[in-house]
Formats: structure tokens, sequence, C-alpha cells
């Protein structure tokens, strides 16, 4: 469990955020840094600005990060850290470090989580977005860009180098590992990267190209060890639901 709180036909969705500039991972003709599976504090930098804490109560307990929207105001996350008793009062701060908010601090508007998790909590449809209010007429991705998403039935990044950005409850700066992401049944992925403790579910998977593929949770919320995390495969249900986000 990856989230410190443990909360009660080709079709592909990707849209290019202006401005998106790819993360230093590849596959293929373009070359992967070395060595894979080594995580390290996440450089400052405006792609991982796009990556923040969600916060209530005053701590910061789960990782959400900004994708493209029309209005620009759409964060994905896990679905277990939108849901649960006390899901409201929900901020997000993208860029958090060292108890500091660079590029403000965002209420959560409104939520979108699927029927398969507000039902029976399906590990399958643990992934959920959110909706922050603007501040002073500015949108969030107006601010610090957005990714793209891709989802779809065939779209998967299983056998690819991805980048997974996260937020350790225990630490107030966000790690960074790439490697290459592998199945885990039909419908999940996995990746094998140290130091992903509590407070990293919802982080951003992040591919060559610069889009958002995954989001960490899913099996056992993400994972019950700190070096294995897992994500659903973002399928039709995922798209259909970013959909609905985008549409309001």
């Amino acid at each position: 469990m990856k989230c410190p709180i443990r909360l009660p036909l080709l079709v592909a969705v990707a849209l290019l955020a202006a401005g998106s500039v790819p993360v230093a991972v590849a596959h293929g003709r373009v070359r992967v840094p070395e060595p894979l599976g080594v995580t390290t504090t996440a450089p400052v930098s405006a792609e991982n600005a796009r990556v923040g804490v969600l916060i209530r109560g005053g701590a910061h307990y789960c990782t959400a990060s900004v994708v493209h929207s029309e209005g620009r105001d759409l964060i994905v996350t896990a679905a277990h850290c939108l849901t649960g008793r006390g899901s409201g009062g929900i901020e997000f701060v993208p860029g958090y470090r060292d108890g500091r908010a660079p590029y403000g601090v965002w209420a959560v508007t409104r939520t979108y989580v699927g029927d398969g998790w507000k039902g029976r909590q399906d590990e399958d449809s643990d992934v959920a977005f959110a909706r922050v209010r603007s501040r002073g007429g500015e949108e969030v991705e107006d601010l610090v860009g957005g990714n793209p998403l891709v989802a779809g039935r065939g779209v998967s990044p299983v056998g690819r180098a991805v980048t997974v950005v996260g937020y350790p409850r225990a630490r107030e700066t966000p790690v960074s590992c790439t490697n290459i992401s592998t199945a885990y049944g039909d419908s999940q992925q996995r990746i094998e990267c140290p130091g992903y403790s509590g407070g990293t579910s919802g982080s951003p998977w992040i591919d060559a190209r610069g889009r958002v593929v995954g989001v960490l949770g899913g099996f056992q919320e993400g994972g019950a060890t700190d070096d294995v995390s897992y994500s659903v495969v973002l399928g039709d249900e995922a798209g259909a639901l970013y959909g609905e986000a985008t549409s309001g």
C-alpha cells in the first residue's frame, strides 16, 4: 500500500499539451539512461513541476500530477487517494519541496472516480481525476503545463521505459526512477524501483514522449513493498473517465 491512509476497436486518448517536454526516459531508438531501476531525488525542472502532493489536514499523503485538458484544470491520481472518510478539503501543491509551494496551493473542487472503484474498490479501477479551482484567473496548467494522458484498449507501456515521480510521505522532496515496465496479469503493470513508500500513490508513470501511461496504484493500492510498484493499465474505463472529467 503506497498511500499511508488506507481508504476504504482501438481507442486512444492522446491530447498534447502546449509546450510539453518529454522527461528523460527512452525506448527503442532513443537512448535509455543507465542504470535503470535506481531511485534518486527528482531534480527541479519544468516537467517535474507538474507533479505535486495532495494535502489534507495539513499533511501530504498522496501524489498527483497535472494532465492536459481543455479546461486546463485537471489532475490525475489514484482513486484510493480521493475516496473514503475525510476525503473533503483536499488541496494540490505542484512542485512541492521542503514545505514550500512555489506554484501555489490549488483547492480540489470536483473528483471523478469510476464505478468499479466506487462500487467494490476494484483494483483495476484505481485511477481518478480531479479538477482544481483557478487562482487569480489562472488555471494550474497555464502555470506549470500538463502532460498528455494516453488511455484505451490496446494502448499499454508494458515493455517500455517509464519514469515514475512521486512524494514519499517521509520526505519533503520527490523521488524519481526509470525502469522497464512489465505486465502483471492482463490489466495491471509493475515496475521495480526502490524507495516508493507511503505517499507515492498517484505518482504518474511517464513514457519517453512525456505522456502519462500509468498511475501508481492498483494491485494492493500500489504494492505491499517499497521496491515494487503497480499501476492499472489505462484502458477503456480510464479513457471514459478522462473524457467525463475533461467535459466537465
